[in-house]
Order: structure tokens, then sequence, then C-alpha cells
């Protein structure tokens, strides 16, 4: 059975992950690009099997709400922040959408937009007209840490189009969507990939 590593971006997801991972490696990599990117190299020099980012997004759509799942298929850069046009296909999203579904969360599949800042406003709408469901700020770098390894994303929604940070209801929100988040990392703490 292949050893999982899994990364987590801020520092309250990794504590969330880590409190249901059951002894996985869970690695804090830090917010944005640039953070992603410096963390791969670390995790690229891992003697481990597949790697797992798991944590916080932003859904794009109107049926998005905070403690949703997405499942990522892909993860892309935004072709319009300057970045090299980086695209990563997660292999693994079937069997990563198996484990998670049945857990009494609502899950989803689709294509992650990776972004440098925040997505409020209109610019999600933006980004779901390039084809994503979700957007996050590090999933497409961290993928280089994966190198030949299994590679998978696997996000909660904390906040939506219909449920922004900014407004009064988002603690209830962040509180589901962190509960979700927990689920997640139980259910895929012994999580191998299918040879």
């Amino acid at each position: 059975m292949s050893e999982l590593v899994i990364a987590a971006p801020m520092r309250v997801e990794a504590a969330i992950v880590a409190s249901a991972a059951r002894g996985v490696p869970v690695r804090k990599t830090g917010m944005g690009p640039r953070r992603a990117l410096a963390a791969a190299g670390g995790l690229a020099g891992e003697a481990r099997g597949a790697l797992l980012v798991l944590g916080f997004c932003g859904g794009l759509d109107a049926d998005s709400v905070p403690g949703e799942v997405i499942v990522a298929e892909e993860v892309y850069a935004a072709d319009d922040e300057g970045h090299p046009g980086a695209r990563v296909r997660c292999e693994c999203s079937a069997e990563l959408l198996t484990r998670v579904a049945g857990q009494g969360l609502k899950v989803r599949s689709g294509n992650i937009v990776c972004v440098s800042r925040l997505a409020l406003g209109e610019r999600r709408a933006e980004l779901h007209a390039g084809g994503a469901i979700a957007v996050d700020m590090e999933s497409v770098w961290l993928a280089a840490g994966a190198g030949e390894r299994p590679f998978g994303v696997v996000r909660v929604v904390l906040d939506s189009p219909g449920h922004e940070l900014l407004r009064p209801q988002a603690v209830a929100g962040a509180m589901r969507a962190a509960r979700a988040l927990r689920r997640v990392a139980g259910a895929l703490h012994d999580w191998a990939p299918d040879d």
C-alpha cells in the first residue's frame, strides 16, 4: 500500500485535516502561488506515495454552498493573471469521488481554477465562464510536488456567490465547511490510488 502525504495550504486547514487524518503526514504549504511552488519542492523530495491536496476553496456558481465538497478533475492557472499556462489532470478523481460520496455531504467533481488573490464578486462569474466550478490559490502549483506520483485535489467550499465571506452569515458557513473538511480528511486518511 502506498503512503499518502496531504498538503493543506493554511494553518487552520492543516489543523482540521490533521485532527482526522489518523497519523498521515500533513504539510502546511502556505497560501498563494509563490508559497505553493516553494512547498512543492519539499513535497517532491518526500519518499511517499500519493500527494493529496485538501483544504478550502471558493465556489463559482449559484448552486455552490459552504460545506460542499469539490473533487478536482483538473486544476489550472487562470490565464489572465500572467501565470504560465499550467494545467494538471487529476487522474485519481473518480477514486476520490467514490471515497467521499456517502459521507452525507454535497459532492461534485469538476475543474478548479487557481488564482493569485481571492476571487470575489464579478471575478467569480469570470472564472466560472472559463469552465471551473471552484477556485483556489495553490493546487496547480502544488502538483509539481507529486512528480510522477499520483496526485489528487479535494476542496471544500468556504464561500460562494450567494455566501460571500464578508457577510454576517459567513460564520455559520465557515463552521459547516470546517466540519465537512474534517469528514473528508477522515474518509481519505487511508486512501491509496488503484494500481
